[in-house]
């Protein structure tokens, strides 16, 4: 029988994709300084992070995770205020950029890793389309300043990858290092 997962987030979208597939978890956000370190690569950075996360709070099985969104090599984050938000969408209105979503799930002390990119394109929009998105508030606590589950989906032209990675948890990869860990997945009610 698989333990209640620890889950080192205050994201409410990862709770509720756990909650979805029915797995046992206990939410404990974990206390991270989310800051690159000088030179640090994006899908290092955003790795580090998860396994920083995972390994911050108590626990037999414990999931730490984080979601970057990278644009001509350079991380966008959560906004820190309006002004902010409306610039980075403006930045990713009409192009490509790219999500990574690092898992780590440290089970019985042993940390299990895994990283999904996912390429994301934004429709054109103008300024005033992109602050009317602004004003919703749902981009204030997103990296790149937008929620491909919301409000944000009438932003995007496509994606090419997985969508569950996006919203911040890549579901198949928790699964994946859940049976590696001993904790294969299973269907019950």
């Amino acid at each position: 029988m698989m333990p209640t997962l620890v889950l080192a987030s205050a994201s409410p979208r990862r709770r509720q994709l756990l909650e979805m597939l029915h797995l046992p978890i206990l939410v404990m956000p974990a206390d991270v300084q989310e800051i690159p370190l000088p030179r640090e690569a994006p899908a290092a950075y955003s790795r580090r992070l998860a396994r920083d996360k995972a390994g911050a709070v108590p626990g037999q099985l414990i999931l730490g995770a984080d979601t970057i969104v990278v644009l001509d090599g350079e991380i966008l984050e959560k906004p820190a205020d309006v002004e902010h938000a409306v610039a980075m969408l403006l930045r990713l209105q009409g192009r490509s950029h790219t999500v990574i979503t690092s898992i780590c799930l440290i089970a019985n002390g042993l940390a299990l890793e895994a990283a999904d990119e996912t390429t994301v394109t934004f429709r054109p929009a103008t300024e005033e389309y992109l602050r009317a998105y602004v004003a919703t508030g749902e981009p204030m606590d997103k990296a790149g300043s937008y929620g491909i589950q919301g409000w944000g989906a009438a932003l995007v032209e496509r994606i090419e990858g997985d969508f569950f990675s996006v919203m911040g948890l890549p579901v198949r990869l928790v699964l994946e290092l859940l049976e590696e860990a001993g904790y294969g997945y299973r269907f019950e009610s």
